[in-house]
């Protein structure tokens, strides 16, 4: 029976959440572009608005094709349930608003994303709403920051771009000793490198946009639960009290294991209105069902590039935890058994001008802002993705001014290899710090 087989990564990321379609037969996801549904009558149009029935009302709460998207990110996942949301800035922010009220505080990894630093920084600031950055990598200091009133716990799988690996397992106990959930951004390793949930994260968020989708087409997000944390526990009234939203509705004691989904989906996502569009979704969709493979790719290729690095005399500070040596092999193998991602990060030792050197010399490697592309893409953080963060900010991300992060494509290694030599190239032929370069007279 199908039902007692536990298919594997490669078959769910193809089938998970979908049959072909009842009415036509269609075997690819059908795209529902549409804004609403009839409803059968008025007493179940009712029943859907007071969440007494569950099924389609509007599009900007509910779609199917991205009804598909999410239940095959729970399933890849391991989580109970999962909402999508338009952009991956914008998960995060539903995800901490649906658990937080003003007076609570968050215990943070420092080392994050550029815009999930800012985001934090100022977001939780107008919600008033503490926040303590930490040392990812000190158990101590994740212990130490905890307070009274500390509700969540954020931390990324693999830091952006400082190539840190979080101890799920250990600060995930940390925060459930405090009765506090553990969220984990799980962007840059994917489902299919790493499962936080398996080991106590209680919440995982995915920028889609990057690996996901994996061809820089679509901007999303999601937000995957456990279904496992207890928002009973005394801690969270915002979303075990009644509602004044649904007259009076207790989403845990309602919904269960759905609880904080429900009220995610039900009040935040119907309120902020970042929805996911159908086709955007559709893209997701296409770019999961060959996940696994790229990801293969990416892998064998960023270890190429970074082992490359590691012995060029030009390139230090190579932030890929899965060199030999790393500080965070014995979590890479805990954790990333099938290896540690794409994007990292190294320095070079002239500063910004280096940096920027190195960006005009390169050709074949892209210079954009976004990583997690099938393309080699190639940045500078602190005059970029970072320029907002201060001078300490910079350095708790493991961000230096000479530092490039690379998000390895799925090109052959050779070739990247090659570019990589022409940006090495044009930094020793840049002007040395200081000088101007010579003037060029147009004609």
């Amino acid at each position: 029976m199908e039902e007692s087989r536990a298919f594997g990564f490669g078959t769910r990321q193809v089938h998970a959440g979908q049959r072909p379609d009842p009415n036509t037969g269609a075997r690819a996801v059908p795209i529902y572009q549409t804004t609403s549904y009839v409803f059968e009558d008025p007493e179940s149009a009712a029943a859907y608005f007071n969440l007494q029935e569950y099924g389609n009302t509007y599009s900007r709460i509910m779609n199917p094709t991205v009804a598909v998207f999410e239940e095959r990110m729970a399933n890849l996942e391991g989580g109970c349930g999962a909402v999508a949301f338009a952009s991956g800035i914008a998960g995060q922010a539903a995800a901490l608003f649906t658990l937080l009220q003003p007076g609570d505080h968050v215990v943070s990894s420092s080392a994050l994303y550029g815009g999930s630093v800012n985001q934090l920084k100022h977001y939780l600031q107008k919600m008033s709403v503490g926040l303590t950055w930490v040392d990812p990598d000190d158990p101590d200091a994740w212990r130490a920051a905890v307070q009274e009133n500390t509700k969540a716990f954020y931390g990324e799988t693999i830091g952006n771009p400082g190539g840190n690996v979080l101890d799920i397992e250990t600060v995930a106990g940390i925060a459930h000793e405090h009765g506090a959930p553990l969220l984990v951004d799980n962007t840059f390793a994917t489902p299919y490198l790493c499962r936080p949930i398996e080991w106590g994260a209680d919440i995982v968020l995915h920028s889609a946009t990057k690996f996901v989708g994996g061809h820089g087409t679509s901007i999303g997000g999601v937000v995957v639960e456990s279904g496992e944390f207890n928002w009973s526990n005394g801690r969270f009234p915002v979303i075990a009290d009644p509602s004044p939203a649904y007259h009076g509705l207790q989403f845990h004691e309602t919904f269960g294991t759905y609880g904080y989904l429900m009220k995610l989906r039900a009040e935040t996502l119907r309120d902020l209105g970042a929805a996911m569009s159908p086709f955007n979704a559709f893209l997701f969709l296409q770019g999961l069902e060959t996940l696994s493979l790229r990801m293969d790719r990416h892998v064998a290729n960023a270890r190429a590039v970074a082992s490359f690095l590691a012995g060029h005399a030009e390139a230090s500070n190579i932030t890929y935890p899965g060199l030999d040596g790393s500080c965070y092999q014995p979590l890479v193998e805990k954790y990333l058994p099938g290896g540690s991602g794409a994007v990292f990060s190294f320095d070079l030792a002239g500063g910004r001008e280096a940096g920027q050197a190195f960006i005009r010399g390169v050709t074949l490697w892209s210079h954009l802002a976004n990583v997690g592309d099938a393309k080699s893409l190639i940045i500078h953080p602190a005059s970029t993705t970072h320029r907002q963060l201060s001078d300490d900010e910079l350095r708790a991300a493991g961000v230096g001014p000479g530092t490039i992060r690379l998000s390895v494509g799925i090109e052959d290694a050779e070739d990247l290899i090659w570019d990589l030599e022409q940006g090495f190239a044009a930094v020793a032929a840049a002007p040395a710090s200081g000088e101007k370069p010579p003037l060029v007279c147009e004609i």
